[in-house]
């Protein structure tokens, strides 16, 4: 078996590593736009299946894992930050509140693809405008879903609960790879 994984992210990497996966990283080139009915608990696994379905045909022994992962509260999906601004306006909205984060994967090979979704709850503590601040001028989080990361300072600092995968907030449901990857015989 050869696992591409279709991400930029050094967290992805990182988690898929840990996991004991050796991959190679592939670039998909996608416009990632969700339609506007689509439900909220449904936009990052619809987002992980067009990255897939965008990635060249596969060959046998190939297998192409995908991930998408976006921030909601109350009823908004909180993509990633275009600004600094919008990294404000983001952390502002979070503030003090329990927001859900759901990160869909999708499996691929050349003949089957799985798209499954982890979703985690997560509460923020109170954010003052200097934390906010702080956290953006330190962190630069413009490449991260509802503009934060949960292993940074704000995650540390901030995070007064969380109930699911820690592992799902931070852009890979570990627990889901392994499992389809086990249960497909795919490892």
């Amino acid at each position: 078996m050869k696992l591409l994984l279709a991400s930029q992210s050094p967290r992805r990497k990182e988690l898929l590593s840990s996991l004991g996966f050796e991959f190679e990283v592939v670039k998909i080139d996608c416009e990632e736009i969700i339609p506007e009915n689509i439900k909220i608990e449904e936009a990052a696994a619809y987002l992980s299946d067009l990255k897939a379905q965008a990635f060249r045909d596969l060959e046998v022994g190939e297998v192409l894992l995908t991930a998408d992962t976006v921030v909601a509260i109350d009823n908004e999906i909180l993509g990633k930050p275009k600004d600094e601004e919008d990294a404000f306006k983001m952390l502002q909205h979070l503030s003090g509140k329990t927001h859900q984060v759901y990160t869909g994967i999708t499996i691929k090979t050349s003949s089957t693809s799985i798209t499954e979704t982890d979703v985690a709850d997560v509460t923020l503590d109170n954010l003052s405008d200097e934390e906010i601040n702080y956290y953006i001028q330190n962190y630069k989080p413009f490449d991260k879903a509802g503009s934060y990361g949960v292993q940074e300072w704000l995650g540390m600092a901030k995070i007064t609960s969380l109930t699911g995968s820690y592992y799902t907030i931070m852009g890979l449901p570990t627990h889901l790879v392994y499992k389809i990857l086990k249960e497909s015989s795919l490892i």
